[in-house]
């Protein structure tokens, strides 16, 4: 997967592996994920731009100065937005928890209070990780990469990014009209209801769709 591009964190770096698969995430939008988390990883690598997976220090830096450590390795793209963005982020998380692990904790680890934090109370203070699409696949990542175990997982919905809906026609989940036309939540919806009583928790499906989709539906079933 894109984000397996990640440096070896320690035990003792548990926050700092959790800013790095969420920050990053933030700018996850209709860009190459490969390129995203090579980014991720060079910016990580320079010891002068690795400041900015410090929550304290990307909510505090001059704008200019984030501006230039974030564009550096082109971690972000867009001069102005996903600066804003990230450090949104950064400030929300600093001053109402201080922490990554902090939040989580106050959470329970429970994907449910998690989800009430994040797209409800505190959603204006996480542009696009609050939305349903990355949200959910954010909430997957903490657990894979993050090593966060979470209460409730069987309630993460599966992410409708661009392969995701490509395999949802090619499997007949929806039409290629539906595909243009129903809102995300209602295609994660159907696969809700087409998982429903397999043991599979939809967020599960993710990778080998995403997987078969980008290499162009090899073994596709006529």
């Amino acid at each position: 997967m894109p984000e397996d591009s990640s440096p070896d964190f320690s035990d003792e770096q548990m926050e700092t592996r959790l800013v790095y698969f969420t920050l990053p995430m933030s700018l996850n939008y209709q860009r190459d994920s490969y390129k995203l988390w090579g980014s991720a990883l060079k910016t990580f690598n320079d010891s002068e731009t690795r400041i900015v997976f410090d929550l304290k220090s990307s909510a505090s830096l001059d704008e200019q100065r984030l501006r230039t450590y974030l564009l550096r390795y082109k971690i972000a793209l867009q001069p102005n937005k996903h600066i804003a963005t990230w450090q949104k982020i950064a400030k929300t998380v600093y001053e109402n928890w201080g922490t990554l692990g902090n939040m989580l904790r106050e959470a329970d680890y429970d994907f449910l209070k998690l989800r009430e934090i994040v797209q409800n109370k505190f959603k204006k203070g996480f542009p696009y990780l609050s939305g349903p699409k990355i949200f959910n696949y954010w909430c997957f990542i903490l657990q894979q990469y993050g090593k966060i175990k979470l209460k409730n997982p069987e309630f993460i919905e599966i992410a409708p990014d661009t392969h995701i809906t490509q395999c949802s026609v090619a499997l007949g989940v929806i039409t290629k009209e539906e595909a243009e036309l129903l809102p995300k939540e209602k295609i994660s919806e159907r696969w809700r209801e087409l998982l429903l009583g397999t043991g599979i928790n939809p967020i599960n499906m993710h990778p080998p769709l995403w997987f078969w989709s980008r290499n162009d539906f090899k073994y596709k079933i006529d």
